[in-house]
């Protein structure tokens, strides 16, 4: 299998590279000969825009290596003329539909017979007049559709692209309609420079490379599935595979699909990869990934962070293809200038001037172990987390332990084993669930962890190989792990105080208790920095006491601004604030518009900021991220100057920088009325939304001492006979018990 990249990983391998750029390696690659790997842009930036439409190739330049390559899938007009357009049929990718309803078409093309409208019954002034791009990816923007019409192969030359890429895919149903690619090819200017021309037909790669023999154009043999077959030789690319000898008589290269090079089982997990790079290298030949994308389902390993998955291809310790054809080529730039080869380099410090934001774990590395398990905890700290977290919830009997929830429905296996348990607390929920407070430490322990990511009903499910792994960790256990590790501080969080108090849960005492047994409340020593975190003042006044202790409030719901007063309160508890994302990039149809004042605010008073929680997962991710979480994460370290990002899971090279989103720029872009109408905005942070009651008294909770039953002789219960016991039980029942005379089985309550 192949390796895993966590979030937290790529995050700290940003700054590695950003780190390394001061220094300005000099990077070997293994590449056929030895350059760094080719960034080759499918139709442009196709992941935004319509494919090969203006806008897409124009940002692909823009936002790419400066020696991007722009691919164009050749197609022709009934008149000659060359276009650029993925896909044999224009419907699902044009609204050609509607501009010729009555000119669909059915013809048999590779044995099999294809209906829809071709770009060969239509004259160019017909396409070019008459026909406009649309996005043909429903997970992708249609804000773009409509406003672009086609673009010829002589439009794209005069971008004056770095490099150019023509594929030519029905080479032989063209000439069965009297339409020859290959004299069209030949009959460009010299000044289009056409770099590399590709098809999987090698009977039209061996006729024009006996025409080309002079052009420094590179022909690149394109492999289709493996039990497909090729029409000159007859034989399937999986046969001619396994004769690379044979190609390197026609092609300098060749063009496989990714799992070409490393399968995927049907698990979805990577399997051992393919010895075909260096078998095609040992011959000559360069070798050319293709399907990549960000918004793609893709294996398990790589944690739903495209970054990795080029990384497997370019920066694994045995090979490196010589390029990658992708949708997004920004983020195959990032991983080509940023992210690989910094393995070594030194992490810069967290913090001060120059410095980066400090990596703090949501429940350890959930992205990858159910959250707040053992090993979740361990995976993050292996990652190279700053910061650990827990989020502490109280089981029915008073034990304090880490879980994301209260409702435990949400990340255990309570619905299996506790459906009678199930109830509505609109105190903590709108929803009904199983709750930590209703439940013993020892019925909690008969649970396992369910690792259940926030799009998992979309499909984007999280390492299935460990939905249930770890175990559950009380508080003081994670406290001994911190200390056992290399973190620089803990985060210990609070929710629901007030609610438990009157539940008889004294989750305050339960915390600083721990603290305090753990030796967290001595100032000095070589502990982690502590820092306790809730939405609610009065519990962050109860930790004042502990001067060694950071507080952070945390700002659960959004806001737009914060208003001066609003902040000096928050200054009276905490001497830091957590926010969601939400309140520091405000979002319309998922683009992002504007940034908010909110960070500054804060920074203004001296306070510091957290942002969260940062998620992989592509449907996570307004547009102007484009699909790449490190975008994002590029965005809030460099552009919002976030002092701390928390994250599920766990690079500036001078030659190219990952810059952050532009809040504006792309909606900027679209026609009027293509977005929906503007959401009101957030309300602003008041003093009276910081300022919370105080907690109230914890109510007395009797519990079944240790020795849960015990039998009194007569001569002792006489002198309590008929006396009567009130017991307020933590589930509100008032039960009245009298003892008796009589020598029989009693069960002795204890307060707590």
């Amino acid at each position: 299998m192949g390796e895993r990249y966590p979030h937290m990983f790529l995050i700290l391998l940003l700054f590695h590279g950003a780190h390394a750029a001061l220094k300005d390696p000099v990077q070997k690659w293994q590449t056929l000969g030895g350059q760094r790997p080719l960034v080759i842009a499918r139709g442009g930036f196709s992941g935004l825009f319509p494919d090969s439409s203006q806008f897409s190739y124009q940002f692909a330049m823009s936002s790419s290596l400066h020696d991007v390559v722009l691919y164009c899938d050749l197609q022709l007009s009934s008149d000659g003329l060359g276009f650029c357009k993925t896909g044999l049929t224009l419907e699902n990718s044009t609204l050609i539909a509607e501009a010729f309803p009555k000119r669909a078409k059915t013809y048999k093309v590779n044995g099999e017979e294809i209906h829809g409208w071709f770009a060969l019954d239509f004259t160019a002034d017909e396409l070019y007049q008459n026909v406009t791009l649309i996005q043909d990816i429903f997970s992708r923007p249609s804000t773009f559709d409509g406003a672009m019409g086609m673009f010829t192969l002589e439009d794209l030359v005069g971008l004056k692209p770095p490099h150019l890429w023509v594929n030519v895919e029905y080479a032989l149903f063209l000439q069965e309609h009297k339409l020859s690619a290959e004299d069209y090819i030949l009959g460009l200017p010299k000044d289009f420079s056409v770099a590399y021309i590709s098809s999987p037909e090698i009977g039209f790669l061996k006729n024009v490379g006996a025409k080309l023999k002079k052009s420094n154009t590179k022909l690149i043999f394109r492999f289709l599935r493996e039990d497909v077959a090729e029409h000159t030789t007859k034989k399937t690319y999986g046969e001619i595979l396994k004769d690379l000898k044979s190609v390197k008589a026609f092609a300098s290269g060749i063009l496989v699909p990714k799992e070409y090079i490393w399968p995927l089982g049907k698990d979805q997990y990577l399997r051992l990869p393919t010895s075909l790079v260096k078998d095609a290298h040992a011959l000559g030949l360069e070798v050319f990934a293709s399907g990549f994308a960000n918004d793609v389902s893709m294996s398990y390993n790589y944690s739903f962070d495209p970054s990795a998955e080029y990384l497997q291809y370019i920066g694994n310790a045995n090979f490196s293809v010589d390029g990658v054809i992708t949708d997004f080529p920004p983020t195959a730039s990032g991983a080509v200038a940023c992210l690989a080869n910094t393995k070594g380099n030194p992490l810069p410090p967290p913090g001060g001037d120059g410095g980066r934001p400090l990596i703090i774990t949501h429940n350890g590395a959930s992205g990858v172990y159910p959250g707040s398990t053992d090993l979740a905890y361990q995976q993050a700290v292996k990652d190279g987390a700053d910061i650990i977290d827990c989020a502490v919830r109280m089981s029915k009997d008073g034990v304090a332990f880490c879980q994301p929830s209260a409702d435990l429905s949400t990340s255990t296996t309570a619905s299996t084993s506790f459906m009678t348990k199930i109830s509505t607390v609109s105190e903590i929920q709108n929803k009904s669930g199983i709750f930590s407070f209703d439940l013993t430490w020892s019925e909690i322990q008969t649970l396992k962890p369910d690792l259940l990511g926030p799009y998992t009903q979309a499909g984007l499910k999280r390492n299935p190989a460990a939905k249930n792994a770890g175990k559950f960790v009380t508080l003081p256990e994670f406290l001994d792990l911190a200390k056992a590790t290399n973190v620089s501080g803990i985060m210990v969080e609070m929710e629901h105080a007030s609610f438990l108090a009157k539940r008889g849960l004294g989750l305050v005492d339960a915390v600083s208790g721990a603290l305090a047994n753990a030796s967290y409340d001595k100032e000095g020593g070589h502990l982690p920095e502590l820092m306790v975190v809730s939405d609610d003042t009065s519990v962050l006044a109860a930790f004042k006491k502990f001067p060694a202790f950071r507080r952070v409030l945390m700002v659960d719901e959004t806001i737009s601004d914060a208003s001066a007063p609003s902040v000096e309160e928050i200054k009276q508890f905490a001497t830091a604030v957590t926010v969601g994302r939400g309140s520091i990039a405000q979002v319309n149809g998922f683009f992002l518009t504007r940034f908010t004042d909110v960070a500054d605010r804060m920074h203004a008073a001296n306070l510091t900021v957290y942002v969260g929680v940062l998620r992989n997962e592509f449907m996570n991710l307004g547009f102007d991220y484009w699909a790449d979480p490190i975008i994002e994460i590029a965005t809030y370290a460099f552009h919002v100057m976030a002092d701390g990002l928390i994250t599920d899971d766990l690079s500036l090279n001078l030659s190219y920088a990952i810059l952050p989103a532009d809040a504006g720029a792309l909606v900027h872009l679209a026609a009027p009325g293509a977005l929906p109408p503007a959401l009101p905005p957030a309300p602003v942070l008041e003093p009276g939304d910081v300022l919370d009651p105080p907690l109230p008294p914890r109510r007395r909770r009797w519990l079944p001492c240790a020795g849960r039953r015990r039998r009194f002789p007569v001569s002792a219960t006489a002198a309590i006979s008929w006396l009567p016991l009130t017991t307020i039980l933590m589930d509100g029942i008032v039960l009245t018990h009298v003892f008796s005379a009589f020598f029989s089985p009693r069960i002795l309550l204890c307060t707590v």
